[in-house]
């Protein structure tokens, strides 16, 4: 760079400071970011290679790279061996780099999605595994519009307890999915819009006999039966709506289950006495034997009879008015109008 051309850059210029930057830091990349982060969560080069798909030789490449660059910038290494089989040691310069890569890449990746979604080439689409077959009925009416577009559409899968942060974190574009509602109430919730599939309560499976627990129950009888509930999830909330955040010590809970396969297959099994607590739909086709690990228990009615009066709510989110932004043939307006085309009668 000429003395002239210099001259045109006072020093507070933020092009300045970077055009004086030093080589050895222009040279990392994303990639030597990325392995770093790799190797400070599984604390081995070896265990970093297997999550990246690498040999432990590029791995290590990388980090003595790094090491020996950083040393050079900082006065001191990123990643310190301790010994085979030993975890290796981050240094304070390591934790404060791991620190600003993780910062840096989830940045450019938030900002290149965004400017992905603004342009319409990608949609992205959080889903419950019971949604599953609503959002193929959905992409069949824009599916080919999409591929003539090149629109990428990018399914995930979607817990019912991450629905509302993913949305607000911008992860997914749209949610179909189950919520906590009270009673009654309408699609408004404050920061989302929502197409409404349909509504539903809750439902018992049990391997009790009829003389200890009938063909009928209510949410008030639940503290005197023992229960199959999952960790988290859409049943936790209506837990909490009812008995509170420390529900655990309201309810006689048999088991915590991490999903409902595992809770029929324990009832019919013998070894837990009681009843899980499950959809109403979920409780409609288990009474139809369509279910082969229900097969076996019976299904209790659940009548809502404590306050709040909570529902379930089935149905398509998206954040509030940000259709709006966006003209009518926006891939996200279009797969949003083909849901609205599905809702059930």
């Amino acid at each position: 760079m000429s003395a002239s051309a210099q001259l045109l850059l006072p020093a507070g210029n933020p092009l300045s400071r970077l055009l004086h930057a030093s080589p050895v830091l222009l040279d990392t990349t994303f990639d030597q970011l990325r392995t770093l982060i790799a190797v400070y969560e599984t604390k081995s080069a070896l265990r970093a290679a297997r999550v990246l798909g690498r040999e432990q030789s590029s791995v290590q490449k990388q980090i003595d790279t790094l090491n020996r660059n950083f040393k050079q910038l900082c006065g001191e290494p990123l990643v310190v061996k301790q010994g085979r089989g030993k975890d290796v040691l981050i240094t304070p310069t390591g934790e404060a780099l791991v620190a600003l890569a993780r910062t840096t890449l989830r940045e450019w990746l938030d900002s290149i999605h965004e400017c992905r979604r603004k342009l319409g080439t990608t949609l992205t689409v959080g889903t419950t595994r019971f949604m599953l077959d609503s959002l193929a009925k959905a992409w069949h009416h824009v599916a080919d519009d999409f591929r003539r577009r090149d629109v990428e559409l990018k399914v995930v899968h979607i817990r019912t307890k991450d629905i509302w942060r993913k949305l607000a974190s911008k992860e997914v574009d749209i949610v179909c999915g189950s919520v906590v509602t009270p009673a009654g109430r309408g699609g408004d919730f404050e920061e989302f819009d929502v197409i409404e599939w349909r509504r539903g309560g809750l439902a018992l499976l049990t391997n009790l006999p009829e003389h200890r627990l009938g063909p009928r129950a209510a949410t008030g009888d639940l503290p005197e039966l023992p229960l199959v509930v999952p960790s988290d999830g859409l049943i936790a909330e209506f837990l909490r709506g009812w008995f509170g955040p420390d529900y655990r010590n309201e309810l006689d809970i048999a088991a915590e289950i991490d999903e409902i396969q595992y809770g029929m297959s324990l009832l019919r099994s013998g070894l837990v006495e009681g009843c899980m607590i499950v959809t109403s739909g979920l409780g409609v086709v288990a009474a139809n034997n369509e279910l082969r690990e229900g097969s076996g228990l019976r299904v209790v009615e659940l009548a809502d009879d404590r306050e709040p009066r909570l529902e379930r709510l089935v149905g398509v989110f998206a954040r509030k008015e940000e259709r709006a932004k966006f003209p009518t043939d926006h891939p996200l307006n279009l797969l949003w109008a083909a849901f609205q085309r599905e809702v059930p009668d």
